[in-house]
């Protein structure tokens, strides 16, 4: 997933064995700031509700045909003229997949960005793990860790990142069951339509998809001028503008109407879109994440999306 930045692309070999040592570095760092933050955002909270199998009342909602007649309520049903149905709140444990883009794009850091992108998709991730784990969660890495349910899955998602394969793009999902949450946080700088042609079939299969969008401020505000030099870090390709100032709104206007398409087409499938800056506290893509995957109505859940867009642009 392509960049803007100043970064010249190394050898094969090279970039292979720096990355390693990088992420080497990286995550044990990440996981202490995962768990600070996840401190901070675990207070008052004793799990997610969900609807489902289980013994506590969660709601009523209209009957739809096909339902089995006998989870019909019948006191609730005679107050007005519709038919509606008793649900339960969902008390199995659930299995979320956690999956945090780590191509050479996301190591890009401009002057205005507080961390990495690299660093910050780690420290939400690591901290969505620590918190999931302390309620009980499955927490599984596609292609990097099975599923867990442990008080230190976090831990140990940690140690499993440290040793993975260096890997791009989206990740492999053939082990990923229906039903299951998703969660993906990268930079996603790919032409919408294509990440929608990865994306679409999950939503098809049963999952719930969470994606979080990590972007530099630079990114966003092109804030460049003069003679500049742009490489793509995973191409090496370069692009020199003469007056980099001139591309600006052409550029701010491809990126966001690259968001906007994007977001819109998640939340036709159903999916949450967060999307999130580097100078912005990483508390903020996470108390959202964690809403969503709360149960948070559908109706706010896209107010909320829509907010945060507008106040990131």
């Amino acid at each position: 997933m392509a960049s803007i930045g100043h970064i010249v692309a190394p050898t094969p070999t090279g970039e292979v064995l720096s990355r390693a040592q990088a992420r080497a570095r990286l995550v044990p760092d990440c996981m202490v700031e995962a768990r600070r933050i996840a401190n901070t955002v675990i207070s008052g909270w004793h799990g997610r509700r969900r609807r489902g199998i289980g013994e506590n009342f969660w709601q009523f909602r209209p009957y739809s045909d096909g339902e089995s007649l006998a989870r019909i309520d019948w006191r609730r049903s005679a107050r007005d003229d519709h038919t509606y149905v008793r649900d339960r709140e969902w008390e199995a444990a659930h299995t979320i997949w956690l999956w945090a883009d780590l191509s050479p794009s996301m190591m890009y850091k401009s002057t205005f960005g507080a961390v990495s992108k690299e660093s910050r998709a780690l420290v939400i991730m690591l901290a969505l793990a620590e918190i999931l784990a302390r309620s009980g969660e499955r927490i599984g890495c596609p292609g990097v860790m099975e599923p867990v349910s442990a008080r230190n899955a976090a831990e140990r998602l940690a140690t499993a990142l440290i040793h993975a394969p260096l890997a791009e793009g989206l990740p492999q999902t053939a082990m990923i069951r229906g039903f299951s949450d998703l969660v993906l946080i990268g930079d996603f700088l790919d032409p919408a339509d294509e990440i929608m042609a990865r994306l679409g079939p999950l939503a098809r299969r049963g999952l719930t998809g969470h994606v979080v969008e990590i972007a530099d401020p630079a990114e966003e505000t092109f804030p460049y001028a003069g003679r500049t030099e742009f490489t793509d870090p995973e191409t090496g390709e370069r692009l020199t503008a003469g007056r980099a100032e001139a591309l600006r709104e052409d550029y701010r206007r491809a990126y966001l109407a690259r968001r906007e398409t994007m977001g819109a087409a998640l939340r036709q499938l159903g999916w949450t879109f967060t999307p999130h800056r580097t100078d912005h506290l990483a508390s903020e893509a996470l108390v959202a994440v964690h809403m969503y995957l709360s149960g948070m109505p559908a109706a706010e859940r896209h107010g909320g999306i829509g907010r945060a867009q507008k106040a990131s642009s």
